[in-house]
């Protein structure tokens, strides 16, 4: 703005000295010497101070022609002295070659001078406002932001004591400290759900081994006093219940290994209608044994790669937990349609609400948990088929479970 300023300021007053250069040259050109000294003693200073050296004196506005004065439209600044107020004032001019000799032409710019300093000083002025706005907003921006870290600080050590159910504040502004604390309490939503399950799964552990391993206890106590003829049944007892404490453990790591991916998988090619058929012939029996009717139906021969005795045991847990809970006289049927598998049956079937709780580990819908079980059945087949990249989905058979995999 002050370039601006000044060039502006400068280009007005070259024009209007070569104005006054091009007047006088043509006055000079069609008046006489009289004349021409009588336009140069009637120039108005508002305008332009004229001087002409005549052969007797100077003639016009100032009493003398400063030395080294450049020609026209080069110019020179040179002060002047008056009896005004303002005694000094600043010229800029030049002299102008007429047919009566050289004319000096000049007009004031010290105004220019006055209004720059003018100027600067608003500028010099509205600069010291913008830094003393600046800091005093960033001020109270850096308090706002220093807040909001000192209560996350507050709400963290919270955290560190063991309050899971603390959440960082989102206001609405939406900004990025708004979206870390979203960001951070998904994090916290993620870990107190895991804690929530490690703990319900401690609870399963104890509630399920406790009643086996009070019998043991009682059992072994109770050998001593046992004849030689009942001691072997008793021992074969007290092995079952250790053995199904032992399957618990044996569960839990192996579903772990899968789920970590520390397991290997023993990769084959296989049929998977095939699979299917070994599978209704592994469990025929077992639903004869219960009353209950197995049916078969198969598609196309889908040949697949994978773990083939891994996933042979996940099909298998379905369709017996099919058969263990659909109930006597219950149709169970294994349809596989293409790369999908399903295990339907006309049981009680599980409530929607239910339907992904039973996925988790140690989860069993039998409040009591007098049904014999590990409840990591279901956790080990959604692991085998995650590891096998096959999607599980728990529908209705109104009524009843339809248990559908897409591979």
């Amino acid at each position: 703005m002050y370039r601006q300023l000044m060039n502006e300021q400068e280009l007005q007053t070259n024009q209007h000295l070569a104005a006054e250069k091009a007047r006088y040259q043509q006055m000079a050109l069609t008046l006489d010497k009289r004349s021409f000294a009588v336009q140069v003693k009637a120039a108005d200073p508002k305008t332009a101070l004229v001087v002409w050296r005549s052969s007797l004196d100077l003639v016009g506005a100032l009493s003398l022609i400063p030395d080294d004065m450049p020609m026209l439209p080069k110019t020179r600044e040179f002060p002047i002295l008056t009896a005004g107020p303002d005694k000094l004032h600043i010229l800029t001019g030049g002299l102008v070659m007429t047919r009566y000799g050289p004319v000096l032409i000049a007009t004031r710019t010290d105004q220019l001078a006055t209004l720059i300093d003018r100027f600067v000083n608003a500028a010099i002025t509205a600069l010291m406002l913008t830094i003393v706005l600046t800091l005093a907003l960033g001020y109270l921006f850096s308090k706002a932001i220093l807040r909001r870290l000192v209560q996350y600080n507050r709400l963290s050590r919270l955290i560190e004591k063991g309050e899971y159910s603390t959440r960082l504040p989102v206001s609405w502004r939406q900004d990025e400290f708004d979206m870390l604390a979203g960001k951070f309490n998904r994090v916290l939503d993620t870990l107190e759900n895991n804690l929530l399950a490690v703990r319900g799964a401690t609870d399963n552990i104890a509630h399920d081994l406790r009643t086996p391993l009070s019998h043991l206890r009682i059992g072994l106590e109770q050998l001593p006093d046992k004849s030689a003829q009942e001691l072997p049944e008793a021992c074969a007892i007290l092995t079952e219940k250790l053995d199904h404490c032992l399957a618990t453990f044996d569960a839990m790591l192996s579903l772990t290994r899968i789920e970590e991916g520390q397991q290997t998988l023993e990769l084959q090619d296989f049929n998977l209608k095939v699979l299917c058929e070994d599978l209704y012939e592994m469990a025929e029996v077992m639903a004869e044994s219960n009353e209950q009717t197995l049916s078969l139906s198969t598609s196309d021969d889908v040949e697949m790669t994978g773990d083939k005795f891994l996933l042979f045991q996940a099909l298998f847990n379905l369709v017996d937990n099919a058969i263990k809970y659909a109930g006597e006289g219950a149709q169970i049927e294994i349809v596989q349609q293409g790369s999908e598998i399903q295990i339907r049956d006309n049981g009680p079937g599980i409530p929607d609400s239910e339907k992904e709780r039973v996925f988790e580990r140690l989860v069993r819908l039998d409040p009591s948990r007098h049904n014999q079980g590990t409840g990591l059945g279901l956790s080990l087949v959604k692991a085998i088929f995650a590891r096998h990249n096959a999607q599980v989905k728990l529908m209705d058979n109104k009524p009843g479970l339809i248990v559908s995999i897409t591979f």
